[in-house]
Formats: C-alpha cells, structure tokens, sequence
C-alpha cells in the first residue's frame, strides 16, 4: 500500500513539473532560513557552555544609585572580595578578582607578539574557570612574578621551544616568568581572546620587591583598601548546595557600613545569564540579547509557516486535478483515512526533497551568514542530534504543509466529482483567503519592523557626537618608547605636515574608561554625590578631537595653573547645576585628584564615549601629565594628504622612534559605527528575512491567483464574448486581491507599530516611528501584489474564449 502511495506521489510531482517546483522552492527557502536562524540561535544559548562550572559560576556586579537613576555595574571595590570570603566563605568554593587590559605586547629575544589583552587574576580564577593545563599545575600562579600563556600564544612566542620558566618582557617592561600553558579557551566563550593570565597584584603586599615595579601598579596596590573606586571585576564559584537567591540576599547588603553613600547593592549574576541576559534597568535583570534570540526565533517560525500556507493554497489550487482521482478511489472502496494518508504522504515527500535542496542552500549560505552575524559557526555535519532535529523538523513541515490539503481534498464527495458537479464556491475559498491574509499580514509586518530598524540606526547616527570623527586616528601605547619620544614624535609629524596635531589621552574618544563618584562643588547645598565619567588629557586634546566650547576655554600648556583644573560637559553642568559655572572650585576623592580643589575653565558640548543610543554620559576632563595613565595617542591628519599616504609617514615615524613595537591605530569613524553593529546585523538580517517572506507570499498569491483563474474560465470566456475587454478582466482578477492585501494591512500595520514602539523602548535614544513607513509598506504590498496576480490575470484574459467555453 504504502509502496502504491509512494508512486502516485512521485507520478504526480512529475506531472505537475511548475506547480511542483514552486512548492519544493517555497519549502527549501523557508526551511533555509529556519536552518540557519537555528544554527545562530544554537550556538546564541550555547555560550560559555565549554566551562565545566558553568551552572555554579557567578558574577558580582554592584548596583548603586548614579544621578537619580540606579545602575549596575561590573565594577567593585578590591576588597569586596575578601570581605565575602571571610563573610561568607561557606556559600563559595573560590572568589577571585580580575583587570582586563586592552592590549598585551610580549617580547621573547627578538620574538615579539602583541594580543588583544590579558587579566590580573587571583589564582583562584584558574580553579573557577578550571583551565586545562597541559604544563604547570594550580599552583603555576603563585609566584608574584608568574604568567601562564594559552597554547597558541606559546606557539607564536617559542614556536617549539619549551615555554616553562622563560622570562618574557611585557610591553610596561615587566619581566615575568612562565610557570604554566594552558589549552586555548574555545569559542563562543567568555574570556575565549584572552591570552594570558598574570598574578594578582593583591600579592605585591606580601612582596617588598614589588615596591620597585613601575608607578602603575605601585597604584594599584594603594587601591588595595579602597572601598570608593570599582577598579575591578570579581568572580565566584558557588559550593554545590548554595542557592543562588538565598546566597543572593546574603550578600545584598555587604557593602553598608564601608563609607558608601549610593546605596550600593551587591548582585550575583550566574554565568547562564552573562551573554544572554546581561541588561539591568533600576537595579533589575530585564533580559539583554535573549530578545534577539526570541525575534529572530519567532521570525523562523513565522518564515516556515508563510512556506507551509504557501504549499497548501498552490495544492488546493490545483485540486479539481485531483478531484476525480478523490472519487474514483472512494468509488472503489478507499476509506477517507487512506487518502489522508495518502495526501500527507505526498507532502512529506515533498518536504524531504525541499530539506535536501534547503541543507545545501544553508551549507552555501553559512560564510556569508557568519560574516554578517560576526560568527563563526560550523556546520554541524557531524552532530547526531542535528540529523534527529532535521528529520522531525522535515516530518513536521510536511504534515503542517500538507494537513489542509489532505483534508480539503479527501472530502470531496464521490458522486458529485464523478457527475462533475462539484463547485468550490465562495465558501470554499475562504479558507484560502484567510490564509493569503495572514501570509501577508506577517510580510507586512516584518517590513515595517525592518523599516523602522533603519530608522533608528539613522536616527542615532545623525545625533550630534561632540567631536569630529573624520580624519581621527587613535594609538594605544604598546610600549614604554612610546610615550618618552612622543614629544619629538609629534614636532616632527606636525612639522611635515602629516597631522594636524596631536594629543594623549587616558583612553579612547569612543569609549569611556572611569566613572568615578565623591564629587563636591561651591554650592552644593544638596549634598548630591553624581558619578561623572572621567578622562585626563594633555593640553591638545580640545584642539585635536575638535570640541565645541560653549563657554570658557581650553586647556594650555603655557599655563601650569591648567593642572587643577577642569573642563565640564554640558551633561555635567546640568546635573551639578552649576549656575554661574566659570572659576567655580570642585573636589573629588578620586586618586591622584583627592581632596584637590579644581577650577572649572570651560564647557563644552556633550562627547558621545559610550553608545550613542544612550543618554549622554556627564564628563569631567582634566590635564593630566603622568605617563602612567595617558595610554591613547590621539592624532588628527592632515585632510590635504591622501590616508593611505599619512598612514606611510605616520608608520615611518613611528618605527624611528619605537623600533621595537608595531604600530597598531584604529580609525576613529570605523570605531564609532561599532557602536551599531548590533542593530545593523539586526536590521540586515530582518530585511533578507522579510525579503523571503514576501517572495513566498507571493508564490501563495501565485497559487489562489491560479486556483481562481481556473475556477473562472468559463466566466472569462462568457465575458469576452459579451465584448469585456483585457482591463475590465484584468480588474475583475486582480480587485480581489487587492482586497485581501488591504485586510492583511490592516491587521499588521497596527500590530506592527505596536510591537516596535515597544522595542524602541529598550532605547534611550530614539525615533519616533514616521507615518511614511506605513505608507511606503502598503504601497509596496499593493504593487507587489498587483505584479504577482497580473500574470494570472492577464493570461487568463488572453485565453481563446472558445477554448474556455468548448471545455465545458
């Protein structure tokens, strides 16, 4: 039997060659799209899943009052964490602290590397994250002089030396000894671009010899008992019958009692949460990158189901083909159960061929896929639970696909098919109709939501930034040399005319390194307490990024007062409500600036540091003159050179000067549309997404457009006889339609507006949703449509009307 059903299948996909293609495309480009949004989703939730900890490691973040507003923060004070451990040592298996840096330079003899970054870890941390070391042990941090190295950096350092217990120079001139090789942390993973592991320099306190380590970390060990500056990050491994809510409330409150004024509450943030759900609003989780997961998942749901509804109007299309096959089976003795099967059947096969074409076209598609998404992402060849996840998903796409049909179809009753008076009626296409609505009231919908994707990147991109982003380059100090020829560097460059000028920084233009607290000002009879972002520069800084002043003046080196004093965002003039903000004295408790009066010399206008979909940061800038802090060189070219001939001088001095590190820059403008990467990967993948569904909603509208053109022939010859001409045909076809799409619009277009009001509202910054979105969506679904059915329109008003009546 099932051997017969196997046959009439494939007899009938042969004989229907066209109607059979657009089914198969239909199905393997949906199913093409819900493979790979399954694929990016897959690996989305498997994240830091290669840690064996992962379901008992947690991250302490501080949520903490910050201008009015609450704020979390992965920043704490250094001595959180042996507070908890002597607090609370019982609800932890290891507590340990880390520093990220930006940029590592490792120099072995003449070898010389440089990486992303590396962490200042306690050595706990090799216990929490359970490193595999293939040489050294647990104890391969102990040494204060200690680094373990992963294995590709071993690699590129000693190529096939023995690493153990060579000295390496980092780029502050610190030499350290490698006590330990550890396999490289796999991606997608927390700390997977981290290279190397340094000792904590919690331990320079034990060792008198740390006292001759360069300033910086001299720094560093004076932060050792500050309660008042989040320098670090800290993480934890729960013991194995903590509960992470009642350890949650434990540790709640740790902070009272440490000379805290911002009501800070400490939070444990499990590592199943830190890519996914990493968004704290007022203090609360509120979820993070796990929306996208969700929209993307339910953009392949609806993707799928626009591919089945397409499947099912282009086979009840073509149902009075099959309509007397339905009654001479029943004639015969078939029960309506084994045409069911016999249908559903048919449509399994078709969805098996579609997943075929569809496992190739995803295969093809995957490089360009990861590259839009900034993935890297196998193809999961090899996976068993990939080829289950495939056969169910096929089994189910076919039964979804084919359980209208098969219904609709081995209803027919076989007498009337036989007599040949069997009429669909206007009943009967109902369902079709419902079906063509919803399909484009989904289109419709996406569209919208990808138009208003777009407006938003626009919207944040045309927000003023404070600076001139062309022409700006910025250099991370790699090495020591760096900074000590600067000077000499910088006449020469301005010299030849390569910049315009150049300026140090203690960190990028794009990005904001310190916020900081404990501020006080003439006046401040509120008593309020602000966390001011914070940046210190050398005199040329203003002249080089281009700031705009709105009162006072810059910085100068001609005057050594300028060391005390500061420059004030208007961000920060409002929420210090400074009224007459000129020569006005302020004091913080921050580092060096501790207790130092500040005169406030200028305002200028907002700097976006941070992402321009936010509010803008409050900004403190001061002259700063230690090299210890100023790590950026910020550079303006000069417009009337070429940029690939100003990058050649600039290479040039710059290997005169620091021969032994390469120069690395980053162009400023490329730096600042990072900050938009995440919503132009979103807006692009939402437009090929509703690409596709508005291609297959018009394979469907192909299909009822046939079925209703076939019902009609006899009425279109009768009409052509009568002297209608093709536009009176044309018109009766296609206002039906025309119609539909007009209920599908205005079903979506509210639901739309709806759904991306809401998520604008994750936004700071944002647009308010145009009335020409709409508008331009439903025109494009009239013309769309009116493209799509004119074909069947048309070929059926060209039909010899005597052909149409002598069929009858």
């Amino acid at each position: 039997m099932f051997k017969n059903y196997f046959k009439i299948a494939w007899r009938n996909l042969f004989r229907n060659k066209i109607y059979s293609l657009i089914n198969i495309a239909g199905l393997a480009l949906g199913m093409t799209m819900v493979l790979l949004i399954a694929i990016w989703i897959n690996d989305e939730l498997s994240i830091n899943k290669s840690f064996k900890n992962y379901n008992s490691i947690v991250r302490v973040l501080v949520s903490s009052l910050q201008n009015g507003q609450v704020e979390t923060d992965r920043g704490v004070p250094a001595p959180l964490a042996p507070e908890m451990q002597n607090k609370m040592g019982s609800d932890f298996k290891a507590i340990g602290r880390l520093i990220y840096t930006d940029h590592s330079g490792y120099t072995y003899g003449k070898t010389k590397v440089t990486r992303a970054g590396n962490l200042y870890v306690d050595r706990s941390i090799m216990r929490i994250l359970d490193l595999k070391m293939t040489q050294g042990g647990p104890k391969a941090l102990d040494n204060v002089s200690s680094i373990i190295i992963d294995r590709t950096l071993a690699h590129d350092l000693f190529g096939k030396t023995d690493p153990m217990n060579k000295i390496v120079q980092l780029e502050n001139n610190q030499s350290v000894r490698v006590t330990g090789v550890y396999e490289d942390i796999p991606e997608p993973a927390e700390f997977c671009w981290i290279h190397s592991f340094l000792t904590w320099d919690q331990q320079y306190l034990d060792h008198p010899e740390a006292l001759q380590q360069p300033d910086n970390q001299k720094d560093w060990i004076l932060y050792q008992d500050r309660w008042d500056i989040p320098y670090t990050q800290m993480i934890a491994q729960l013991q194995d019958h903590a509960d992470l809510e009642k350890v949650s409330a434990k540790i709640k409150t740790i902070l009272n009692g440490h000379g805290r004024t911002d009501h800070a509450e400490v939070l444990l943030h499990p590592m199943s949460k830190w890519h996914l759900y990493d968004e704290f609003k007022n203090g609360k989780n509120t979820g993070g990158d796990i929306e996208f997961v969700k929209m993307f998942g339910v953009i392949g749901f609806f993707v799928l189901l626009l591919a089945c509804i397409n499947f099912m109007n282009l086979s009840t299309a073509r149902s009075e083909r099959r309509a007397r096959e339905v009654g001479i089976r029943k004639s015969v003795g078939s029960l309506r159960v084994q045409l069911i099967i016999q249908f559903l059947g048919e449509s399994i096969l078709i969805a098996f061929i579609a997943m075929c074409f569809s496992l190739v076209l995803a295969y093809l598609a995957l490089p360009a896929f990861n590259k839009l998404a900034e993935k890297e992402i196998p193809f999961p060849w090899t996976s068993q639970l990939f080829w289950i996840g495939i056969l169910l998903f096929t089994g189910i796409t076919g039964l979804i696909a084919g359980s209208y049909p098969a219904f609709y179809l081995s209803s027919f009753n076989a007498v009337k098919v036989l007599k040949g008076t069997i009429k669909a009626g206007r009943l009967a296409a109902m369902p079709r109709k419902v079906l063509v609505v919803l399909q484009f009231s989904i289109s419709i919908a996406l569209i919208v939501g990808t138009l208003v994707i777009f407006q938003q990147i626009r919207y944040a991109n045309n927000r003023p930034i404070g600076y001139n982003r062309n022409g700006l380059l910025t250099i991370y100090r790699n090495t020591p040399e760096s900074f000590r020829n600067y000077d000499v560097m910088r006449r020469e460059l301005m010299a030849n005319h390569t910049v315009l000028d150049m300026a140090l920084s203690t960190g990028p233009i794009t990005q904001n390194w310190a916020k900081v607290g404990g501020w006080n000002w003439t006046g401040n009879t509120s008593h309020a307490d602000p966390i001011l972002g914070w940046m210190g520069l050398s005199p040329s800084f203003g002249r080089t990024v281009g700031w705009t002043f709105l009162r006072g003046r810059d910085f100068s080196a001609d005057r050594p007062g300028d060391t005390s004093s500061i420059i004030l965002s208007e961000s920060a003039l409002r929420v210090m409500g400074l009224k007459d903000p000129l020569n006005s004295i302020v004091t913080s408790i921050y580092g060096e600036h501790k207790d130092q009066q500040m005169r406030v010399i200028g305002i200028i206008k907002d700097v976006i540091q941070e992402s321009p979909f936010t509010k803008n940061l409050p900004m403190v800038y001061s002259m700063n003159l230690a090299p210890k802090w100023l790590s950026q060189v910020n550079i303006r070219l000069n417009p009337a050179n070429s940029f690939g001939h100003s990058v050649e001088l600039l290479q040039a001095a710059y290997k005169k000067y620091v021969p032994d590190a390469p120069l690395q820059y980053a162009v400023v403008s490329e730096e600042f549309a990072k900050n938009f990467a995440l919503e132009q990967r979103i807006g692009t993948l939402a437009l090929i997404f509703s690409s596709f569904a508005i291609f297959i909603s018009c394979l469907g509208l192909f299909g009822l457009a046939s079925f209703t053109a076939e019902q009609r022939t006899r009425e279109i010859g009768v009409r052509k006889v009568l002297g209608a001409s093709l536009l009176n045909l044309w018109s009766l076809l296609s206002k039906e339609f025309l119609l539909l799409v007009l209920i599908s619009s205005a079903i979506a277009l509210p639901a739309a507006y709806l759904f991306m009001h809401n998520w604008l509202d994750r936004y700071d910054y944002r647009t308010v949703i145009s009335i020409w979105i709409f508008v331009a969506t439903l025109a494009a679904a009239l013309l769309i449509t009116l493209v799509t059915v004119s074909f069947q329109s048309i070929k059926a008003s060209l039909a010899n009307p005597v052909t149409s009546l002598r069929s009858e």
